[in-house]
């Protein structure tokens, strides 16, 4: 990874920059960039100082390796568009549903391939990485990407047929995270707690329950049941969440997720 190219820089995409120069060891100046909506992207360059590319030509001439960041509707044209210039490059891709084998079809023998699952805490080096098992990255290729992403979090090897159900947990779950802080936020609020508090609160929370449960191995249900005194105040809230469906619905949006992927 001396130069890294970008293609697509939306959410996904400028997470993984501001990541990657920010935690990852990646020289600003060794970045390269190519994407939609030049003004953004621009003001995004002089903030970070990353370089932005015209074209897709220019940025494949410049970077060993190639990071594909668009939209899975994009992805087939570009490839099929430069398939002789990724030849020989190593080539990594967040793009939802390219998995190894299905990229095996669309590049050419000999082009080097990682397929990930990010997501966006990256951009403050507390990202979930899923690397595929599958991959043909050289040895060395392979232990620079990891090193590189879990300066940004924490990185997990997963089977090729786990990459979609991984990823409807750890890539789409910071938002289902994020609409329950907002959540418990509201009901501080509706109480008298200043909103930017109430997110204070809400969100240094989440990270201390989910430091515990990391550090600790516990089981979820030991934790919750460690807080939760005989009469308390606690059991009376966990009862009305299950009242209410709260984990048949966290489990729902999860296979929603996943099944999205399948279609």
């Amino acid at each position: 990874m001396n130069r890294l190219g970008f293609i697509g820089a939306g959410n996904m995409g400028s997470a993984l920059i501001r990541g990657l120069i920010d935690f990852g060891g990646m020289e600003a100046d060794h970045v390269y960039v190519c994407g939609h909506h030049p003004e953004i992207l621009n003001a995004f360059a002089r903030e970070k100082g990353f370089y932005v590319c015209e074209s897709v030509e220019e940025l494949l001439k410049a970077c060993d390796t190639v990071l594909f960041a668009v939209k899975p509707k994009h992805i087939e044209a570009l490839l099929s568009k430069h398939r002789e210039d990724l030849f020989g490059k190593t080539v990594l891709s967040v793009v939802a549903g390219y998995d190894f084998a299905k990229m095996q079809t669309l590049l050419l023998p000999g082009t080097r391939y990682l397929y990930i699952m990010p997501n966006t805490p990256c951009e403050v080096g507390a990202g979930t990485f899923l690397f595929e098992e599958a991959h043909s990255l050289f040895d060395t290729e392979y232990a620079d990407v990891r090193r590189r992403f879990e300066k940004m979090g924490r990185v997990v090897e997963l089977p090729s047929k786990l990459m979609d159900v991984g990823s409807a947990v750890a890539g789409c779950g910071p938002a289902f995270v994020a609409m329950m802080l907002e959540a418990l936020a509201d009901a501080a609020v509706k109480h008298g707690v200043p909103r930017a508090l109430a997110y204070e609160l809400a969100s240094q929370m989440t990270v201390g329950a989910a430091t515990l449960q990391l550090k600790t191995g516990a089981h979820p249900g030991q934790l919750k049941d460690a807080v939760c005194s005989p009469g308390g105040t606690t059991i009376q809230g966990v009862r009305t969440l299950e009242e209410r469906g709260f984990r048949a619905a966290a489990m729902d949006a999860v296979i929603a997720a996943y099944e999205k992927t399948l279609a």
